[in-house]
């Protein structure tokens, strides 16, 4: 009996999510170069998607490293890049880290109010967004939403307080179906920690250990599961055009990101052919 259950717990341990990359912001000044890459190149020349009205830079005054945590801070003052000049600077940054599957945990604490849009949330490796860090690297095959998008967390300031989460696919995106979220009364006076559980049939989203979304597709294909291809981490805080006139900067301050997975496991001779049957079907499916 006593056997058994050290064989049971041991099985049980081995399933349980491990650290596999992780940025705690314990430097002081610059990002990690290592880590993070700075996102700076406008798309399409003109503006970000979503009407946003900021510039995003590599400079310190927008992103930095101070006390253990990383801020990124937007600024009201006019600032000219690429020859275009906007009233409002932040900062976009990309990991230098891609994965598929695992757990994926950021602490944060979000600014405040109308015209604020802070973000945590991922884009598929492959993505072809000019200026984006894997696509300079070569990467950059798939347009999107083929490439998926995941939104771990999403803040809109006037809806203050209000977590969203979501997913855009081919088969819904831009104002996507599969959306999700709670309210958290103190999003911009505490931190919290927002969370993304990434499997082979489900994504789960939550805050604090509540689960406010699951998207869970009865039928996996092409349009409605990108998602078996890796996917790079985004950290960003935009500035909408309601954006109040007495706005002169705040910040998106993070604790800590943190990227789990668990131990592979062996397969079995059938579990290795449904996988395979499964993704061929995937690839089949996205190329006709």
């Amino acid at each position: 009996m006593s056997c058994l259950f050290i064989t049971i717990q041991a099985q049980e341990s081995n399933n349980e999510y491990q650290l596999i990359w992780s940025d705690e912001f314990d430097t002081e000044g610059a990002l990690d170069s290592t880590k993070w890459h700075h996102q700076t190149i406008i798309p399409n020349g003109k503006s970000w998607f979503n009407d946003e009205i900021q510039h995003y830079t590599n400079r310190i005054e927008n992103s930095f490293v101070k006390d253990g945590l990383m801020t990124i801070k937007a600024i009201k003052g006019d600032y000219t890049q690429d020859g275009i000049t906007k009233t409002f600077t932040s900062a976009r940054i990309n990991s230098k880290f891609a994965f598929t599957y695992g757990k994926i945990e950021v602490k944060a604490k979000l600014p405040y109010g109308e015209g604020t849009w802070p973000a945590i949330w991922t884009l598929g490796k492959s993505i072809t967004e000019k200026g984006a860090y894997w696509e300079q690297n070569g990467y950059g095959t798939t347009n999107w939403p083929q490439c998926g998008e995941i939104d771990i967390m999403e803040h809109w300031g006037d809806n203050q307080n209000f977590i969203q989460s979501a997913t855009h696919t081919p088969s819904s995106f831009g104002n996507t179906t599969n959306v999700g979220g709670q309210t958290i009364n103190t999003v911009s006076e505490a931190f919290h920690i927002y969370t993304l559980e990434w499997t082979e049939d489900k994504l789960v989203f939550g805050v604090d250990n509540t689960t406010h979304f699951i998207y869970e597709p009865e039928e996996q294909n092409a349009k409605t599961w990108p998602f078996y291809n890796e996917q790079y981490i985004l950290l960003n805080f935009a500035i909408l055009p309601i954006i109040p006139d007495s706005f002169t900067e705040d910040e998106f301050i993070i604790d800590y990101v943190r990227v789990y997975q668990k131990p592979s496991k062996k397969l079995s001779y059938f579990d290795k052919i449904r996988k395979t049957i499964k993704k061929s079907f995937y690839l089949l499916k996205n190329h006709q």
